[in-house]
């Protein structure tokens, strides 16, 4: 079992925007205790707000529906957070609506297990960064998106690098033209001192990796998702996107030894 407890919180603000369409959550389910799931959508297109919610609605519906079993694998719990972009993906071109407002969504996810493993899946310009203490370890980036673009979908080298500037080639559920591209990792042997923070393009692109790790290892996640969201108003001068995050802190749990000392010390 883990030795270490979850703190985790979500933010949002409006940015300079007139409506926030990003939509994020942290969930748990009764038929997989100790199972922690934050999921954030960062939705466009014409009805973005259509694409951001199913986005949730589906990773909610699928982790009720999942059933762990002894000690599931790395491969069956990815195939998990690629079918959550696979299904969100269908329902949202589905949608009546899709066809004349074209609703899509980046996606990240995050699960935790109960057995100290972390898994993700992203897709599109929404991150994920995992921390340990003051460092970031790793973050999710469109490499692996860029590669398939060139040596799947034939395209050229300076093509696929410039894929963001071009909309036929945007890596987003509710694409009318081609599926998502999901990109999947993991890792095991959490420990306190990890951190995870799952945000918008309207977070990250105002920080550097270290600004981001400094904050959250320093802070609760409350108190730095309210530093990070001031910080990226400040830095947007009055053009900021909506601004969306979840944090997941594994702090060290309290000393059950020392709390039975106190508890059995009698003051004279």
């Amino acid at each position: 079992m883990a030795n270490y407890k979850i703190e985790a919180g979500t933010a949002q603000h409006i940015g300079n925007r007139t409506l926030q369409q990003d939509r994020v959550a942290l969930y748990t389910a009764a038929g997989a205790p100790g199972y922690v799931m934050a999921l954030l959508a960062d939705a466009g297109g014409g009805g973005g707000v259509i694409a951001a919610d199913q986005v949730l609605l589906t990773g909610k519906h699928l982790l009720d529906e999942f059933r762990p079993g002894e000690a599931p694998g790395t491969v069956r719990l990815q195939a998990l957070l690629r079918q959550i972009a696979a299904e969100a993906h269908q329902i949202i071109r589905m949608n009546p609506i899709a066809a004349a407002s074209e609703p899509q969504a980046a996606m990240v996810v995050l699960l935790l297990t109960p057995l100290g493993q972390a898994l993700w899946a992203h897709v599109g310009d929404a991150r994920l960064y995992q921390f340990s203490g003051a460092q970031c370890v790793q973050r999710s980036n469109d490499d692996a998106y860029v590669a398939h673009l060139i040596e799947v979908d034939q395209l050229p080298a300076e093509a696929a690098r410039r894929h963001r500037a071009t909309r036929a080639l945007s890596n987003v559920l509710g694409h009318g033209l081609k599926p998502p591209f999901v990109t999947v990792g993991s890792h095991q042997g959490l420990r306190p001192g990890d951190s995870f923070l799952l945000c918008s393009d309207g977070l990250w692109q105002y920080f550097a990796d270290g600004e981001l790790a400094a904050v959250l290892a320093r802070n609760t996640p409350r108190l730095a998702a309210e530093l990070l969201i001031n910080k990226a108003i400040e830095r947007a001068k009055g053009k900021g996107d909506n601004c969306s995050m979840a944090i997941v802190k594994l702090v060290a749990p309290p000393d059950a030894e020392a709390i039975a000392g106190q508890k059995n010390t009698r003051v004279p």
